[in-house]
């Protein structure tokens, strides 16, 4: 198994209020601290770096700072996908295509 970035950081500190979690993390391999906030109420996630001198500021204050920073949203969004079939054919029928006179 390799590892990656991603599973090589450390939680510094959590944190829940009134369903929001706040997480500050560190990168070891990148030496980056990022913040993580998980709204479970209603299923939104972001993350953002800060710089190391302002963590804890980050930490304690995080949409302060989610609206300075580069945000990116850690949920990939679903995507519905619908297939439209043919009942009669499963092939396109090159007639049906053309334009009567």
């Amino acid at each position: 198994m390799t590892t990656t970035a991603f599973s090589e950081r450390r939680e510094l500190a959590h944190r829940t209020s009134d369903g929001i979690e706040v997480t500050l993390f560190w990168s070891k391999p990148s030496d980056r601290i990022t913040i993580a906030i998980v709204d479970t109420r209603s299923d939104e996630d972001l993350e953002f770096e800060v710089d190391g001198s302002a963590a804890l500021d980050a930490f304690n204050h995080p949409y302060a700072y989610a609206a300075t920073q580069r945000v990116r949203s850690v949920t990939q969004p679903t995507i519905a996908i619908t297939r439209l079939t043919n009942a009669t054919s499963t092939t396109p029928n090159p007639t049906a295509l053309r334009s009567k006179p």
